[in-house]
């Protein structure tokens, strides 16, 4: 698989629409990570939404990441048909091969069955543009649920991100997540985590760790997902624990992706 970062993988850094640092992680600034790390993918998610972009400047991180040699991702949130299409033919200019989509938005929590539906009437598109498509899984539905929309739907252009923290959110354990999604895994989100107790004793908090330094273990991960043979991109993405001010932050998630791209590279079956 080959490994890649995201604007996930600099999620402070880069913000949201809605509330983006003063000098916030651009598309170029986060070629030029990329190119500090050696890595040749980059997976540009919906906190930089690039159906937002003007033509000139997707022109321009495509021409980027092409002189580069980066391979382009394209990721999505909230699932409709109109927002489909879009990002679809958003892929073709920027040469992606793969577009991650979570299903819900802010008011927009569609059914199973509208999931369903809308995956399939996208379906000839997909095909058209050979382009495959990776359900992430979120914390609303269940791996069960998850597995069941790829099913019904029924195409091999339709598959699972599967995110390896995700999913606790509904509840459920990774191993019990991983054995359900991985037959459909198309991307992988390699993000490190650990559960810890609380000090008064009354339960416990997820955060993210540096990849190799949680209690993901990304070597049996990535082997299984790998045994699959669908899987073809993994992507650092983090949960920084911030500091008390936004500049001690970025430098610690700067200073988090450093590492877990150095352990990363001792990956077997992951590809620079």
């Amino acid at each position: 698989m080959q490994l890649g970062i995201s604007t996930y993988t600099y999620g402070w850094a880069v913000g949201t629409p809605e509330n983006r640092p003063t000098s916030a992680l651009d598309e170029v600034g986060l070629l030029d990570r990329a190119g500090a790390f050696g890595v040749r993918l980059v997976q540009v998610g919906d906190n930089l939404p690039l159906h937002e972009f003007l033509p000139e400047r997707l022109h321009a991180l495509h021409q980027r990441a092409k002189r580069e040699s980066v391979a382009l991702e394209v990721g999505a949130r909230g699932l409709t048909d109109s927002h489909l299409q879009r990002y679809i033919d958003l892929c073709e200019p920027l040469e992606s091969r793969l577009l991650r989509f979570v299903v819900d938005a802010p008011g927009y929590e569609p059914s199973v069955d509208a999931v369903v539906a809308l995956l399939r009437n996208a379906e000839p598109a997909l095909r058209t543009n050979n382009l495959t498509l990776g359900l992430e899984n979120h914390d609303r539905l269940l791996a069960r649920e998850f597995a069941g929309i790829i099913e019904r739907v029924g195409s091999p252009w339709v598959g699972i991100c599967l995110d390896s923290v995700n999913s606790m959110g509904a509840g459920e354990g990774l191993h019990e997540v991983v054995r359900t999604l991985a037959p459909y895994t198309v991307n992988l989100h390699l993000k490190d985590f650990g559960i810890a107790r609380l000090p008064h004793l009354m339960g416990f908090q997820i955060d993210g760790r540096i990849a190799g330094q949680g209690m993901l273990n990304i070597p049996w991960l990535v082997e299984t997902i790998q045994a699959q043979g669908r899987c073809q991109t993994a992507i650092l993405e983090q949960w920084v624990v911030p500091e008390p001010d936004l500049p001690t932050t970025l430098d610690k998630e700067a200073a988090w992706a450093d590492e877990s791209i150095r352990f990363l590279r001792t990956i077997n079956g992951l590809d620079f």
